[in-house]
């Protein structure tokens, strides 16, 4: 870190920021600014620092920034969780029912029925946005990863689809089932799995004991589970094309839920124990062409209006 004789020019390990809140001097708050990722300045510097900003605060307070990030961050860790159930419920259950289409004489689910599991499964996750998120994960900034995706994809789809066969085996060897109490199990059975193994993907904790859920996302999450049950006895199972199940189902249905979390439990230790291997360092995503056309921005006019007199307030 390096502090000028007229401005403050911090340069980070990624991202550079240029900042002049102190005082107003033209000429080294320009060249700051344009060399940074981020310039920032203030309401009451020069014109030309603030010409030159990409941010310019109200008040001399940095704690505003700061909020910013953190909002940031939290942001992004809770639509990472998003991204990493979906694409990890979906391969699962892709991989399930093209097996299971090859192997019986009838499809495993009906589009209808997919339907309604996507709804009610998507419906459980508009509640991500309120989630808790770790202090770790805003201590540091996160980075898209597509890599990390894929190896999460590959580890924990497959741990879907095992109790999916599960729940095959246990429909067809045991309960004898037919075609419409074969998609109805199968259906409750996605349901639960794909929506309460929020609560395991969205820490790398234990969850509960050391990172609790929002309240929002319990509640929505253990609604959404209920509300596939019951409409498989309700008036419109029929025209759904469920079927009551029997006691026994769900008996062992909530056995297999709680070997699955756990069995999730311990491939998660085992998956964030292995050290990530970045492809590339982290390179500034603002080269010379941006600084050019930030210097050149207060000099561009539009219909004849120069750009002071065209945000100058009417």
């Amino acid at each position: 870190m390096s502090v000028g004789a007229q401005g403050h020019y911090w340069f980070g390990e990624r991202v550079k920021v240029g900042l002049t809140a102190i005082r107003n001097d033209a000429g080294t708050a320009d060249s700051a600014l344009h060399a940074a990722d981020v310039g920032i300045s203030v309401e009451g510097a020069t014109d030309v620092a603030k010409d030159a900003a990409d941010v310019v605060l109200l008040e001399k307070d940095l704690g505003v920034l700061a909020t910013g990030v953190a909002e940031g961050r939290r942001i992004f860790a809770n639509t990472i969780k998003y991204v990493l159930m979906g694409t990890s419920s979906n391969f699962g259950n892709m991989f399930s029912a093209a097996a299971a289409s090859a192997l019986l004489p009838f499809l495993p689910m009906l589009p209808s029925q997919i339907l309604l599991n996507n709804m009610l499964y998507d419906t459980s996750q508009l509640a991500i946005s309120t989630d808790r998120v770790d202090e770790e994960q805003l201590h540091a900034p996160s980075h898209w990863d597509v890599a990390f995706i894929r190896r999460f994809m590959l580890t924990f789809g497959p741990i879907s689809s095992l109790f999916d066969f599960l729940t095959f085996g246990m429909m067809l060897g045991v309960l004898h089932a037919g075609a419409v109490e074969f998609r109805t199990g199968w259906f409750v059975e996605s349901l639960a799995t794909q929506t309460l193994i929020i609560f395991a993907i969205r820490t790398r904790k234990v969850p509960f004991f050391r990172s609790r859920p929002s309240t929002l996302v319990a509640i929505t999450s253990l609604t959404v589970v209920a509300v596939g049950v019951v409409v498989t006895i309700s008036p419109l199972s029929r025209t759904l094309g469920f079927t009551p199940l029997p006691w026994q189902f769900f008996g062992v249905l909530g056995g297999f839920v709680v070997v699955y979390l756990v069995l999730v439990e311990v491939a998660k230790v085992m998956f964030y124990a292995e050290p990530m291997h970045l492809a590339g360092q982290p390179h500034r995503s603002r080269g010379h062409a941006h600084r050019i056309r930030r210097r050149a921005a207060r000099f561009h006019y539009v219909n004849g209006i120069p750009p002071r007199r065209r945000h100058a307030p009417t």
